[in-house]
């Protein structure tokens, strides 16, 4: 006689088999502190920023400053001048102080602070110039380009016992927070593997952005925004869509992956490097002469546990970060975050007993009921969670964790350690990919290694 029962169906009838109770809450967690306060703030109390780099990101970096209890934009600099206009729009002053030249905002006395949006390749000497001149900065991530900058980057806070915040904002989000409590608290167990991804599939999504009409070397000046590049002939595109082209981004692991990683970092209490990156992809959709992948699949290993990460362009996944564990599983998302518990225990007689003869397995099944069947009313409950958070790419809160370190000067999370720690995670994909083989982090040397 054919055997039909399969673990699936051992696994979806186990819960009954013991009497097991299933159930599903879903929980809303608290607002931050900011959006409670309703009081104004004294004038001696105010933070005065000035903000570097008004693009896209910029402008939501801006946009969502100004509206926090407190906080006062005075300067803004960008090498587009359209980009001056746009941040006086956003402030809401058309006098606000507005230049090409950086140094300008980091010479000012009445500036507590920096907030900095600019590409990738400008990251490392904007934040050391910033700490050398006495600035608090928040720096958008990744922290750096190369590996090198990192390094760099990290001396300069130590060295000027400056506060340097990286914007990878899901770590001041209550649904990471709330992750990270309970994998304190074990309740999904001793971590053995996390998948982490992201998908897109439109042009926006791909970095295609319209370049500004009015754009020019006469109202961009080109190459001072080349920086330490090649020098090129100007080019619409590649100011716009910087992030294709390595000699200005990190690609998808520096756009992407790098949100996926801190989040992950902060979770699970992790503020290290992994020992080794082994990539996969390719440029499969966006052919528009860019040279970084549009597919980016990448395996780390993180002291022993894998952590499986991919990154595509070319077709819309939601975006997820996955926690496995023996007693269960984790997942977060942009608005929520979920636990299933496990009990990691046969519910049911085995179905392995499939292969005993009848009068055998009869005696097996009555005797696993025997010992393993709960009192009446003291059956199990296998109660899945869901918590319902606040967006966990809002700015905000990370922005106001920063403005609150400045005034207290106690240490942020994402400083410029954890940071260059999720960018060096980025470089190692990065670097897997291009090299075709697997790399490896040399501590010694402080280089990926093939």
């Amino acid at each position: 006689m054919k055997n039909h029962f399969s673990r699936r169906d051992f696994l979806k009838t186990s819960a009954l088999g013991t009497g097991g109770l299933l159930s599903g809450r879903v929980i809303s967690l608290e607002p931050y502190p900011f959006e409670r306060m309703q009081q104004k703030v004294a004038h001696s109390d105010r933070i005065r920023f000035g903000i570097i780099g008004i693009g896209m990101q910029g402008s939501g970096l801006l946009s969502g400053a100004v509206t926090l209890p407190g906080a006062e934009c005075v300067a803004a600099a960008d090498l587009y001048d359209g980009r001056h206009t746009l941040a006086r729009e956003i402030t809401g002053n058309p006098g606000l102080m507005v230049t090409r030249k950086y140094q300008e905002l980091l010479d000012r006395k009445d500036i507590d602070c920096i907030i900095a949006a600019v590409p990738d390749h400008w990251h490392k000497r904007v934040v050391v110039d910033a700490c050398n001149a006495g600035k608090d900065i928040y720096c958008e991530k990744p922290m750096s380009h190369t590996v090198s900058d990192g390094f760099e980057m990290v001396d300069a806070a130590a060295r000027n016992k400056r506060i340097v915040q990286i914007g990878s904002q899901r770590v001041s989000s209550n649904l990471c927070a709330k992750a990270r409590e309970m994998y304190k608290n074990g309740d999904i167990g001793e971590i053995e593997n996390v998948e982490l991804t992201l998908g897109r599939n439109d042009p926006t999504g791909a970095w295609e952005y319209p370049p500004p009409f009015d754009l020019s070397p006469q109202t961009l000046d080109w190459d001072t925004w080349l920086n330490d590049t090649p020098k090129i002939p100007f080019n619409k595109e590649r100011f716009a869509r910087w992030r294709c082209w390595k000699e200005y981004g990190t690609g998808v692991a520096g756009d992407l992956m790098v949100h996926l990683i801190s989040g992950m970092m902060f979770t699970l209490g992790w503020n290290e490097i992994p020992r080794s990156a082994t990539s996969l992809g390719g440029i499969f959709r966006w052919k528009d002469g860019r040279n970084m992948p549009d597919l980016h699949l990448v395996l780390f290993d993180y002291h022993g546990v894998p952590v499986f990460v991919r990154l595509g362009l070319g077709t819309e996944t939601t975006e997820l970060a996955r926690f496995l564990g023996p007693k269960g599983i984790l997942d977060t998302g942009e608005f929520n975050m979920s636990w299933t518990p496990q009990p990691g225990i046969d519910l049911a007689p085995s179905y392995y007993d499939s292969s005993f003869p009848s009068k055998m397995r009869a005696e097996y099944e009555a005797q696993w009921y025997t010992e393993h069947t709960p009192k009446l009313g003291q059956e199990p409950i296998y109660d899945q969670v869901s918590y319902r958070g606040h967006d966990w790419d809002d700015m905000r809160p990370h922005i106001w964790n920063f403005f609150q370190s400045v005034k207290s000067r106690k240490p942020v999370v994402e400083d410029a350690v954890f940071g260059n720690h999720a960018a060096l995670a980025c470089h190692m994909a990065n670097e897997s990919y291009f090299r075709g083989k697997t790399v490896f982090w040399d501590e010694a040397s402080k280089t990926v290694k093939s």
